[in-house]
């Protein structure tokens, strides 16, 4: 067990908690606790990488657990925001977020059994989404206003519309560079 392969599964560890402190915890400690969980666990999943290609700890497990865990709590936290707030936007953009997370895991499968895997690498967009979709779930989930100005709340709702447009536009890409990769294939075969 390395370390990065220990925070990618720390990760993991974290939805029930998340889920437990956002659904049982009083609803003043329930909300900063809860962003805090979610985070640290976001910021597990920048360190791991970093950490597995600093110290070549690169693994297969590890390339497979990271981006798992890192779908599972961002859909756990976004399934926490539909329920408790519901409004249309919100559950679009989970809508959005998580069916394309499904899809492109489905198409990367499909594209390494082909041996095109890297025509469905992570791009620049693909890690600019994660970002901006970290941030807004975590700002989201916060729900207070910072310092009783800073509205926290309004600013992860519409840098959560902010993800789901660039979860589009990610999916899109990534969608046709895999027909370019199948169609080269099949013109050379």
């Amino acid at each position: 067990m390395t370390l990065p392969l220990f925070l990618t599964w720390l990760r993991i560890a974290a939805i029930p908690l998340l889920v437990f402190v956002y659904l049982f915890a009083p609803f003043d400690a329930a909300r900063p606790l809860s962003a805090w969980i979610f985070g640290l666990a976001a910021a597990t999943d920048f360190l791991d990488g970093y950490l597995a290609r600093r110290w070549n700890q690169q693994s297969s497990f590890g390339a497979f657990l990271d981006p798992v865990a890192d779908k599972l709590i961002v859909a756990a936290a976004l399934l926490l925001l539909v329920y408790s707030n519901g409004d249309i936007l919100i559950v679009l953009a989970a809508i959005v977020i998580i069916g394309r997370e499904i899809f492109i895991s489905a198409l990367r499968e499909w594209m390494a059994e082909t041996g095109n895997r890297a025509a469905v690498a992570v791009s620049q967009i693909g890690k600019l989404k994660t970002v901006a979709q970290m941030f807004a779930i975590m700002f989201m989930l916060n729900w207070f206003p910072l310092w009783d100005v800073v509205p926290v709340y309004q600013i992860g709702y519409w840098l959560l519309v902010v993800a789901a447009i660039l979860t589009l536009l990610s999916g899109a890409l990534y969608a046709m560079a895999a027909w370019r990769a199948v169609r080269a294939r099949k013109k050379s075969a």
